[in-house]
């Protein structure tokens, strides 16, 4: 007899969730309440741009293995683009300086003697000291495991960081920074290839998900936002979404893949992540000149990284929460200007779209890191899944999709008759 599973929620780790449980077997039904699928990974029609463009610039990396895994799944492994060996560009937009971080492919670390490889004004025995960040205890901080001062922290360690925790380095979890150093860098250069979605984030995660999902028998409804759920004793026993409360079946597992407030909102005394950190990205129509790097760093200005796509420029920042009220045409010409120096472009500010997303990760302290919690709960039919689970990681796509593997796999091995 088919199992059946019922998803909530179409972002990264609903999507994960499905696809896993369709790979099992699962007769799977998904609902979303937006109007497309994609969460926080999500492309859209700009028509002030007259184009299509991603709601952010979201990177991964080579060594992200559960990204990996879920793109061969849905035959989307050629949707990513990068360069062929791990190296970063950076710009000091007050010096003018520009360089290269370039990690050799293998674990052993030589490139930490190599000035062409390391940031300048470092020495080999600034890289030794990174030691300290690869392990960390619960409640630690970045800053009780190392200095967080210094021409490393402020030329790598600092963007870096904040770019993967969407948090002010110095206050991150340290549990969380060891384990994104221990994944990536730790792994050797091999595993810190910059990789970006090509050429949209639909094109490559959530499209070919869908229709993945399609072919092998997976409903999806979109709009269909779930209200209420009815629980008795130890079970998931209705769903509501708006027009009455619908029965789940005894043998029914339900997956909860929706952002951590509406959780909260949904299930009893679930204790989950309360802060958060905004991004704030703008985008741009100007096609980059021949020979513009994907992906620039900036030290020092507004901007934090410029990326190049082949039809526009776009700008994130991280750790965003001071510039969700600032007025939107000040920042984008605060942002051309970043690009136009770094890439000597003309002045002019092109046609311009910044996109302000308030809510876009717990942030990623000792204190939120405590209110995680894991992907089962007291009902037996019922799990979680989400960046703001117990991953391991920080918000990233490689914890969401890990998130909805883990809820999909509980979800297969529960007795639920």
């Amino acid at each position: 007899m088919t199992r059946r599973a019922r998803v909530i929620g179409a972002g990264m780790a609903g999507l994960s969730a499905a696809v896993e449980l369709a790979r099992g077997g699962f007769a799977v039904s998904i609902s979303e309440g937006a109007a497309q699928a994609g969460g926080r990974c999500r492309s859209y029609h700009d028509p002030q741009l007259g184009r299509v463009i991603d709601n952010g610039n979201h990177l991964v990396l080579s060594g992200n293995d559960g990204v990996a895994q879920f793109l061969a799944t849905i035959g989307a492994s050629d949707r990513l683009a990068g360069p062929d060996s791990a190296e970063f560009d950076f710009a000091d937009r007050r010096t003018g300086e520009r360089w290269s971080f370039r990690p050799n492919d293998g674990r052993l670390p030589w490139w930490i003697f190599s000035k062409t490889r390391r940031v300048p004004g470092t020495t080999a025995r600034d890289y030794l000291r990174l030691a300290a960040l690869t392990s960390g205890k619960r409640g630690q901080t970045v800053a009780d495991r190392i200095e967080t001062r210094g021409v490393l922290w402020e030329r790598l360690l600092e963007p870096v960081l904040l770019a993967a925790l969407n948090t002010a380095p110095a206050d991150g979890d340290a549990t969380l920074t060891a384990a994104i150093i221990n994944q990536t860098l730790g792994r050797g250069g091999k595993a810190m290839k910059p990789r970006i979605a090509e050429p949209t984030l639909a094109a490559a995660f959530v499209d070919p998900a869908t229709e993945w999902l399609a072919a092998h028998g997976a409903s999806l409804a979109l709009g269909h936002r779930l209200r209420a759920i009815g629980f008795d004793s130890d079970c998931v026993t209705t769903l509501d979404f708006g027009n009455g409360a619908e029965p789940v079946a005894p043998d029914e597992a339900v997956i909860l893949a929706v952002p951590a407030w509406i959780a909260e909102s949904l299930v009893p005394d679930l204790t989950v992540p309360d802060d958060h950190r905004a991004i704030v990205n703008a985008h741009f129509a100007f096609t980059p000149p021949p020979g513009t790097p994907p992906m620039v760093g900036v030290i020092g200005g507004t901007a934090e990284w410029i990326f190049a796509f082949p039809d526009r420029l776009s700008v994130t920042v991280s750790g965003a929460d001071r510039l969700i009220d600032a007025d939107r045409a000040e920042l984008a010409a605060a942002f051309w200007a970043d690009i136009a120096a770094i890439h000597k472009l003309p002045p002019e500010l092109p046609r311009w779209q910044i996109v302000k997303e308030k809510r876009a990760t717990f942030a990623a302290t000792p204190a939120q890191e405590r209110r995680r919690p894991p992907a089962s709960t007291r009902w037996r039919n019922l799990f979680l899944a989400g960046d703001w689970t117990q991953t391991g990681l920080p918000a990233t796509i490689e914890g969401a999709l890990r998130s909805g593997v883990t809820a999909a796999r509980l979800a297969q091995s529960a007795r639920l008759v």
